[in-house]
């Protein structure tokens, strides 16, 4: 139990609003490295090779147990690079809470037994029709790799569900209505969209990329406009597969990613989404360094302190006191966004 900032004892009548006591979701980044080359992402450039072990989170057992954590997401890097992955999963097993993988979906194929025995859910980025995608990715029939990984599964374990997450930028804007058809042809339950990140300090940026490089994935005016008119016929070819949820954005939020590469062109105001992450979730790095989200900077590390104490720790208490979602220019920029039920104790 941590105090309360005025009062004496660890028990105050009076709960501080930002002390988390429910922490529904985590995300950790399990592996440092990645097995594609994307144009969109940095992480691949790492040398060194770090991973977060089944030991590294048990020490940390008490306060998953504490702060409810109740669905863990393993990213990376490549999860399924990572050196006992079973070892991990089966950890999180005990805790019983649900486990998804997110992952390029290199690898579906080759570890598709662990896959099916060990997650709850996958998540494999698409990020559109096969050749568009392979040349993102710069990995030669790395379509045909998820394709071949995604049957493999269905014959191990039919009804696990599997979605598809496409990153909106340059090189597949045109191509929206095609990654659902793709999508629906190697049988995934459901594909996301969202625009890719230009502005921040994640996914292994030490620096945020200069003008030059956010032009390489960004859109300009002309391209705004056939993201527009791409975003247009979606909507109006695959309006069952809104409906239904296949595709899980609706209307409004698919037409926010055009909107997001609008502002960055200064044609837009940016507009931050509703957003609680940093209340109901984290996200720590394989080096153990701890976020409020993918996009804040970090608050602590779990080499250092235990979950809890970083999670409900002043510098994490200061920054959601001060945070506030609709004005900061992070959050304004946000692509990817978590509004979670929040749960308390009075």
């Amino acid at each position: 139990m941590f105090a309360q900032p005025g009062c004496e004892t660890p028990v105050c009548t009076v709960r501080d609003q930002h002390l988390v006591v429910s922490m529904p979701v985590l995300v950790l980044n399990v592996h440092s490295r990645c097995n594609c080359r994307c144009v969109m992402c940095d992480i691949w450039k790492r040398e060194a090779v770090s991973e977060i072990t089944a030991d590294d989170m048990d020490r940390h057992r008490q306060s998953l147990l504490t702060l409810a954590v109740r669905w863990v997401i393993l990213s990376g890097g490549e999860p399924l690079l990572h050196g006992n992955l079973r070892a991990l999963c089966r950890f999180f097993g005990q805790l019983n809470v649900r486990l998804t993988l997110l992952t390029t979906g290199l690898l579906l194929a080759k570890r598709s037994v662990d896959v099916a025995e060990l997650f709850d859910d996958v998540i494999v980025s698409i990020d559109g029709p096969p050749s568009i995608h392979d040349s993102i990715r710069r990995v030669r029939g790395a379509s045909q790799l998820i394709e071949d990984g995604v049957s493999a599964i269905r014959l191990l374990r039919p009804e696990m569900n599997i979605a598809g997450r496409t990153t909106v930028q340059r090189a597949n804007h045109n191509y929206l209505c095609d990654t659902v058809a793709f999508a629906k042809a190697i049988g995934l339950n459901r594909i996301s969209f969202l625009a890719a990140d230009l502005t921040s300090e994640a996914f292994n940026r030490p620096l945020l990329w200069p003008a030059e490089r956010q032009s390489e994935i960004g859109l300009d005016a002309s391209e705004v406009s056939a993201l527009e008119q791409e975003t247009e016929n979606l909507i109006a070819t695959y309006h069952d597969e809104i409906k239904t949820g296949f595709i899980t954005e609706d209307a409004v939020r698919l037409r926010r990613i055009t909107r997001h590469f609008k502002a960055n062109l200064g044609l837009a105001r940016h507009e931050a989404p509703v957003c609680n992450a940093p209340w109901v979730s984290s996200v720590v790095e394989h080096d153990g360094s701890v976020r409020p989200c993918f996009f804040h900077r970090p608050i602590g590390n779990i080499n250092d302190a235990s979950l809890e104490e970083i999670i409900n720790g002043e510098p994490a208490l200061s920054f959601r006191r001060s945070l506030s979602v609709k004005d900061n220019p992070t959050c304004q920029r946000c692509v990817c966004s978590l509004n979670y039920p929040r749960e308390g104790r009075s």
